[in-house]
Order: structure tokens, then sequence, then C-alpha cells
């Protein structure tokens, strides 16, 4: 059977966390933005993904939070939560979120591993140059001039993840590059699935005991060449003949 729609290629297997951290302009909404719209596509499903993007979320749940690192603590740990949520669900969350702290990306790792759901600590590693360079939204500048208070990687602090599951650099790397690579990993992790991958079951058969060995020895067999084989094995896929009629024939 020929797919509908062949660029249905995959299919996800399991909810899962990718935590993207970063710098401000490092790329973190955009590569969340480009996987999603590649896996809806993928997979044929728009459900299966789900984004938590740090600025939407600052105007809705979290809105009531500053940027003191108590209130970004409790920023990541609500987001932590949320994420865990559609896990249970089985969906695929892309966290882009700076979350400067290594303490709060620890607690949000740990959390998903005492639930057994995947988590992923992606950093996305554009150098502060590369990111002020980019400056879409005239951040930097304004930190630079003192008018953002509390800004990462200017007047606060951002701690690298020291051993992440994936390190993006997008400074380096394609939007393209950058979306393979995560893509992988998800195969790699059994995250998403190739529809073309073959499925290994475990076999089934085993060592007889003694007792079992004795016993088989001891019951009445024949001996079938080739064609007959194949013809019973035609038999139990429905192809054959009746069996009457295939006798008539002889």
């Amino acid at each position: 059977m020929v797919d509908a729609n062949p660029a249905q290629t995959h299919t996800a297997k399991s909810g899962a966390t990718y935590w993207f951290t970063g710098l401000s302009g490092a790329g973190k909404s955009t590569l969340s933005e480009a996987l999603k719209k590649k896996i809806d596509v993928i997979t044929g499903d728009s459900s299966k993904c789900f984004i938590l993007d740090g600025d939407v979320i600052r105007t809705g749940l979290n809105k009531g939070l500053g940027f003191s690192e108590a209130d970004r603590a409790e920023n990541i740990r609500r987001i932590n939560e949320v994420s865990k949520l559609f896990n249970m669900a089985g969906v695929i969350v892309f966290v882009a979120f700076i979350s400067p702290y290594a303490n709060a990306r620890d607690l949000a790792k740990a959390s998903h591993a005492e639930s057994k759901l995947p988590f992923y600590e992606c950093h996305i590693s554009a150098s502060l140059e590369v990111c002020e360079g980019r400056d879409v939204k005239g951040l930097y500048k304004k930190a630079r001039a003192g008018e953002i208070k509390n800004f990462t990687g200017i007047s606060d602090p951002y701690e690298e993840p020291k051993n992440p599951e994936l390190n993006v650099n997008t400074g380096a790397q394609t939007l393209d590059q950058s979306v393979a690579f995560v893509l992988k990993h998800m195969e790699e992790q059994n995250i998403l699935g190739k529809k073309s991958q073959p499925r290994i079951y475990e076999s089934l058969i085993r060592e007889p005991t003694a007792e079992e060995a004795a016993a088989a020895a001891e019951l009445p067999s024949i001996d079938l060449d080739l064609h007959q084989v194949q013809y019973l094995q035609t038999i139990s896929e429905g192809w054959a003949f009746p069996l009457t009629g295939f006798m008539n024939e002889l």
C-alpha cells in the first residue's frame, strides 16, 4: 500500500521535553518553530508538538514575575510543571527559555526523571557577539545603555550547561542544519520513529529444558520437503486453492 502522503515519514512515539537554553537572540524560538513546522509535516499531525516560548509565557501564565533570581527560578518551575503535563499526554515540548541558572535547569531535569519523562537539556550556544550582532529586538542596545536591568549576558550572569545532551551552535550552523541535528537526536532516542524502519521483536524461541527435550523426542513426526513446506505456507497465508480442489486436480 502506497502512503497517501509521502511527506509523512515519521511517527511520534513518545512525549519528551527539549529544553532550549541560551542567550537572548541565540535562536531558541526560531529553532523551536522550525522544528515544530517540520515535525507537523513528517508526522502529519500538528498536535504532537508544542512550543513553550519565554516571551509568550511571560505575557500570560507568568505575567506577574520579574527578572530577579527568585522570579526567574519560579518562572522555570512553572514551565517545568507545564511541560511535564504535556509529556504525560504524549506531546513533544520545546521549551525556549533563556533559563540562565544551572540549578533551576537541574531541578527541571530531576523533576522529569522522577516522573520517568524524557528530558534533554539543549544549549543553543551562539556566542554573545553573535547574539548581540543580531539584536532583532534592540534589547542589547537598551541593556548596554542601562535601560534594561538584569539583562542576561550584560548585567546578569548566564551559567552555560556543563554537560548538555545537545549543543546546537546556531552561530556556526544554518537553521536547516540545526533542525536536522535535533531531529537526528530525536530518532536516536526513539522520540520520533521512521515509518520505514523495520520493527524488531524479541524472539519467542528459547532452548528447551531437559524435560521438554525428552518429551519432544517421543512425539510422532513426519518429514517434509521444501515444496511441501511452501505449500503449507501458502495455505496459512490464504493464497492457495482449497485443499479439496487441489486434490481433485491430482
